[in-house]
Order: structure tokens, then C-alpha cells, then sequence
């Protein structure tokens, strides 16, 4: 690591979100019309590249009779801070706005450090931060730690499960909520356990990869409490470092506030960019 710069000060510096006005927005995304949605590529941490990085930025605008707005980021990054660790950190930022009534502005930022990435068996400590408009969420953190085992670790596909444990706060702006038993409280807290799989596959002679991202989430003191989340992607390579992709993601979360749906279910047609 160059001198000056330590693992604290590129984690904040990770976490800043810069905010921005409707106007400015509406300027950024007209930049961005013309080109189709930008979806990042999954970043294998058992690499040996030393960085690696990657950012989308996507954008829609509709004017008329329905007046609608969509803005999204996202970066991917990762880095050896020392010999046998591998820095990386995901974050992404969403607005979208139908009819001048803003629908969605919601911040994520997951942050992994990993000891011995390279080895069939290796763990690592997490921190993820939060917030969903939509399901008026103001703050959610968690921070916990586990072990990713390896499965198949090849050049052209790699599978691989991760389990660990957390604890998790998250701050609501409402305290009325699907289940009784959570009403009144503008925070609910507790510890999970989280099962991931994931994993990378170059099929075809490498004219078709095929992606998958999911984990099970539940609480280790409240049977009701968990949520999960399926991605998979098909990506058709166009060119080194552009390949064409069709994503889909499906989330589910059973603790919600009142009158609100517990699933949410994305399909995005795009490029996948990539700098390694």
C-alpha cells in the first residue's frame, strides 16, 4: 500500500455518495440516452490481478404525458492491500422519478476483506450499508464475518458458497409493519446467519458466460425475519471488454412496512464494461 493511505481512509472514501438535484440528473441521464443500460461483470477476488475496477452509469428520460426519470451508478473495485488480502468494494446508487414523484433513490455499499483468496477455503469480514426509499428504509448496516469455499476455481468458470454470520440494524421511517409483533419500533436489530452461492461460467467456447449471485438471509432470533435474493445474468462477449448481457434479479424481503409488497423482480437488457 503507498504511503499515506490506509484501509480506513479508502473504506470512507468508498462510502461517499455524491447527490445530486433533479435538473442535474435530468442533464447527466441526456448525456446517456443514446446508450443502452450498463451492468457490471462479477469480480473474482481468487484473481491474481492486483486491481481491478469497473463503472456504469445508466440513464432514461421520458417527457410528455408521463414525465419519467431513471439514474443509476455503479462501481466495482478491488485491490491487494497487502501480500495475502484482497480489498473489495461494490457500491451502487439509484433515482428514478415517474410523474415529478420520485419512486426510488436508494444507496448500497458492500465492502469485503479477504484473507488467502487463492485457497480452497478462505474467510473474510464484511460491512454493508443502506438505504431503500421504497421500502423506507432510512439507515441499514451490517457487519459480520464468515468463510467462502471454493468449489471449482478454473480460468473459465468458477463456483463457489460462502456462509457467515452478521449483525444487522436497520433504521425505518415508518413503525407500522406487515407483522404485528414489529409495530412501534423505528428500528429492528438482530443477528443472521447468510448463505451465498455464486458463481462464473464460460460456455460455447467462450461465445456465451453464464452468472449467478444468491444467498438465503435469515434471522438467527426471529423465524419471520429473513429475505433472499437470486441474479443471474447471460452475457454474449462483442468485443475484450464488452460483452452483451440479459440480467435477472429477483429480491424478497418478509419483514416490510404495511401495505407493501415483499418481492421486487428486475429483467435489464445491456453491456457489461469491464477495465481488467
Amino acid at each position: 500500500m503507498e504511503p499515506g493511505i490506509s484501509l480506513v481512509s479508502i473504506f470512507g472514501a468508498c462510502l461517499l455518495t455524491v447527490r445530486f438535484t433533479a435538473h442535474t440528473m435530468k442533464r447527466l441521464v441526456f448525456y446517456f440516452l443514446m446508450f443502452p443500460i450498463v451492468l457490471l461483470a462479477q469480480i473474482n477476488e481468487s484473481d491474481t490481478l492486483n486491481v481491478k475496477a469497473s463503472l456504469s452509469i445508466t440513464g432514461f428520460y421520458q417527457g410528455g404525458n408521463v414525465e419519467t426519470l431513471i439514474f443509476r451508478t455503479k462501481t466495482d473495485f478491488s485491490f491487494k492491500p497487502w501480500k495475502k488480502w484482497v480489498f473489495k468494494n461494490q457500491n451502487s446508487y439509484i433515482y428514478q422519478e415517474f410523474g415529478k414523484e420520485k419512486a426510488d433513490e436508494d444507496i448500497l455499499s458492500l465492502n469485503f476483506l479477504y484473507l488467502n483468496p487463492q485457497r480452497k477455503i478462505y474467510p473474510f469480514v464484511l460491512g454493508f450499508i443502506s438505504t431503500n426509499f421504497r421500502r423506507e428504509i432510512d439507515l441499514r448496516f451490517l457487519f459480520g464475518a464468515g468463510a467462502t469455499f471454493q468449489i471449482i476455481n478454473k480460468e473459465d468458470h468458477w463456483l463457489k458458497f460462502s456462509i457467515s454470520s452478521e449483525y444487522e440494524q436497520t433504521d425505518f421511517s415508518e413503525t407500522d409493519f406487515n407483522y404485528s409483533q414489529y409495530d412501534g419500533q423505528s428500528s429492528i436489530n438482530t443477528f443472521r446467519g447468510t448463505l451465498w452461492v455464486n458463481g462464473n461460467y464460460k460456455l460455447f467456447k467462450n461465445r456465451m458466460i453464464l452468472t449467478h449471485e444468491s444467498y438465503f438471509q435469515p434471522s438467527l432470533e426471529e423465524g419471520n425475519n429473513f429475505r433472499w435474493q437470486a441474479d443471474v445474468g447471460l452475457e454474449f462477449p462483442i468485443w475484450k471488454f464488452l460483452n452483451f448481457k440479459i440480467n435477472y434479479r429477483h429480491t424478497f424481503e418478509n419483514i416490510v412496512i404495511e401495505n407493501q409488497k415483499q418481492e421486487d423482480r428486475f429483467l435489464t437488457l445491456g453491456f457489461t464494461v469491464k477495465s481488467y
